[in-house]
């Protein structure tokens, strides 16, 4: 008798589950469409130099790219101001610097029309610090671009401490750019791999972005062996080595298998190299590179801690732009 009562209990259950399966699509397909989401611009911070001007002209390409709207930024940097000074800053001062912002906003509309004429682009001109006032504008943007250094804000900081900076606290992807060093003839986009949630936000950017370009994609992850510290030195067998190598691409190559089925049309080079900082193997993977990009560690107050030091040696010697993606 239990086992009648049993199977009449599943059966009963199951048409219920059933029902309920059915109320819910049909729910479902009654639903008004979700929205798009917001097309969010591309930033780019302009402060007269060319380097500034480069990122806008890179920041240009990169939202035809995409087809989102561009924005041109500018900070006007009032010196530091002594509150026990009698003598406040005259007014004539500020305005001469919000009219020279002016200026070099309209230069670089002049050379973004002329790179992208079918981008739509605004701009503005704001009274703060160079970092405070790109960090606010990161909060709505795809992605912010800055030079690698400046004058303007710049000028009383040093050389690439803005673009440093805003790269460790902006709120979505910052891309730095050199005025002198951007090669438009450069096939490959470079990404660090690293089996963390900071190379999983920094594999799905590039991947973007590849395709975005019809680029090829080289995915690298460094790796290094345990003898080559002092500590384990004469403790580690070959076969170890081997077996440590082993698991090293096996997982480089489970971390980029969603992404190639997500992206098929990108060509993709994994290269699992040895090496004891990740930053010389990015840099040696990057000899035909037109953007190298990396994960950071999130908004934090410590620089160096956020960026690590792979992201700053790469801001600071890398040949090309360089993306830095927060998880």
């Amino acid at each position: 008798m239990k086992d009648v009562e049993r199977a009449v209990y599943h059966t009963v259950a199951a048409a219920l589950y059933s029902e309920r399966e059915r109320e819910r699509e049909r729910l479902e397909a009654e639903e008004p469409p979700r929205p798009e989401p917001e097309r969010l611009p591309v930033v780019v911070g302009v402060d007269g130099p060319a380097a500034a001007l480069e990122a806008a002209r890179w920041a240009a390409r990169e939202a035809g790219r995409l087809g989102l709207p561009l924005r041109l930024t500018h900070a006007s940097d009032l010196p530091p101001f002594n509150p026990k000074a009698h003598t406040p800053i005259p007014p004539s001062y500020e305005e001469a610097l919000v009219q020279s912002g002016h200026e070099w906003l309209r230069e670089a509309a002049d050379r973004v029309a002329a790179e992208a004429p079918g981008v739509a682009v605004d701009w503005d001109v704001r009274v703060g610090g160079t970092v405070e006032v790109l960090v606010e504008e990161s909060a709505a943007a795809r992605m912010l671009v800055v030079g690698s250094r400046g004058l303007g804000g710049f000028r009383r900081m040093l050389v690439g401490s803005v673009a440093v900076a805003v790269a460790a606290h902006a709120r979505c992807p910052v891309v730095v750019v050199r005025a002198e060093e951007v090669a438009e003839q450069a096939e490959d986009i470079v990404v660090g791999v690293d089996g963390s949630s900071l190379s999983a936000a920094a594999l799905a950017f590039a991947f973007e972005e590849a395709a975005a370009r019809g680029a090829r994609l080289v995915a690298v992850r460094a790796w290094r062996d345990p003898s080559a510290d002092d500590l384990w030195a004469g403790l580690v067998l070959r076969d170890d080595i081997a077996a440590i190598e082993a698991g090293e691409r096996r997982g480089l190559r489970r971390e980029i298998a969603s992404w190639r089925e997500k992206y098929p049309a990108v060509e993709v080079d994994e290269r699992l190299v040895h090496a004891d900082r990740p930053a010389e193997a990015l840099l040696d993977a990057a000899g035909n590179a037109q953007l190298i990009v990396v994960g950071s560690h999130g908004r934090g107050a410590v620089v160096g801690a956020v960026l690590g030091s792979t992201g700053q040696r790469l801001l600071h010697t890398a040949r090309c732009p360089v993306a830095i993606v927060r998880p």
